[in-house]
């Protein structure tokens, strides 16, 4: 009895739930936790954060990629405190469009934003993000896209091989409502400029960094590294990312994108030689950043050309040390451009790995030929 007043409840109370969790079934534990995850627990819950959802798989928070069809691919979604890596394709056309996609998908749900690059400064980079596509307008696209691909095969039938023939097509999700999960993005139209003043971003552009003078202690990793890993961290600890103030009713997402990472532009040389000296730069950059986001509301996505280093060793090394890899291969340039196949797509994408997270295995797809296309507005699939 006396543990019961000090939950707050008499015995007459205790007694009528458990009468009415006899009559519906439900035990008095499912209903006390149902009470407990309501609003008056007390305290901000972690999947109230605009973006998030929890996984139904192992109950991670994640965060959309900006790209439903590759969300489906991921297991629902990007993990937060995790970093996904994007090989570049060989001219670096479409993985551009990947990590504004991503971008994009922060600004719409109020995230902050974190833009790295030695390439473009990343104010220039927030004017290039796609704009959000409205339910309606982006409903018209896939239906002109089933349109297209019904017509295809009724005049088109191409012989295939018997085992292609038996494995499953992967599904395209359709827009439902404007304050679902991802969102699509019209890749031919820019987002109003209001968004971008509205929403909350810091940049860092290597150039200007370097013109800076800094006093650091020499070691294996380079400057451009060592700054950006500096600058990570602060944003990360001064603005509360690392949860180091539980009194903050508003928490939010912080969102990194680092573009072209391990390019001659960041003053590593693995792009260079096989036998490069900073070999190792690049592999304690991921060590360290890993262990920053593990600890924090953010995710991370990076694109690299992994294409245009030698030492497969390094490859290897740096995809162990990313939680999810996914490869862009353009059909641009190769023999598969002029190939009646794949006529209709402009390249392969490849999940190379998928994080095991809270569980001893991954969820992969059955489906391994992936092929997307760009095609009026859409980035799709299929």
């Amino acid at each position: 009895m006396a543990a019961v007043a000090t939950g707050g409840m008499g015995a007459e109370s205790s007694g009528s739930m458990v009468a009415a969790a006899g009559k519906s079934n439900v035990t008095s534990f499912q209903r006390r936790g149902t009470r407990a995850s309501g609003t008056d627990s007390g305290g901000p819950r972690l999947v109230s954060i605009a973006g998030t959802r929890p996984s139904v798989r192992n109950g991670q928070l994640l965060v959309s990629t900006g790209l439903p069809a590759l969300d489906q691919l991921l297991g629902g979604g990007l993990a937060v405190g995790t970093v996904l890596l994007i090989e570049e394709d060989k001219y670096n056309i479409y993985s551009p469009l990947l990590f504004k996609y991503f971008l994009a998908e922060g600004i719409i749900n109020g995230h902050t934003l974190l833009v790295a690059s030695a390439k473009e400064d990343p104010a220039d980079i927030l004017q290039e993000l796609p704009a959000p596509l409205i339910e309606e307008n982006s409903k018209k696209e896939f239906d002109k896209d089933e349109g297209n691909c019904k017509t295809l095969e009724s005049n088109i039938k191409m012989k295939i091989a018997w085992r292609y023939q038996l494995l499953p097509k992967m599904e395209q999700v359709k827009p439902t409502s404007s304050s679902r999960f991802g969102h699509y993005y019209d890749a031919s139209k820019r987002i109003p400029q209001e968004l971008i003043e509205a929403s909350k971003w810091h940049g860092f552009f290597l150039p200007e960094k370097i013109s800076s003078p800094l006093k650091v202690e020499p070691c294996s990793l380079t400057l451009g590294y060592i700054m950006l890993l500096q600058f990570i961290q602060n944003i990360i600890y001064e603005e509360g990312f690392d949860g180091s103030n539980p009194q903050k009713k508003q928490k939010n997402i912080l969102r990194i994108g680092i573009q072209n990472l391990g390019s001659p532009l960041w003053g590593d040389d693995i792009c260079c030689t096989e036998n490069c000296d900073n070999s190792h730069s690049l592999t304690k950059f991921l060590y360290v950043l890993r262990g920053l986001l593990r600890n924090s509301l953010s995710a991370c996505i990076i694109t690299m050309p992994t294409h245009l280093i030698q030492n497969k060793g390094v490859i290897a090394r740096v995809t162990n040390l990313s939680d999810t890899v996914v490869g862009l291969e353009s059909f641009i340039g190769s023999e598969r451009e002029t190939n009646p196949l794949y006529k209709d797509y402009h390249g392969l994408i490849h999940i190379r790995q998928i994080p095991r997270l809270n569980n001893l295995i991954c969820d992969e797809s059955d489906v391994k030929d992936l092929a997307f296309k760009l095609k009026r507005k859409l980035f799709t699939i299929e």
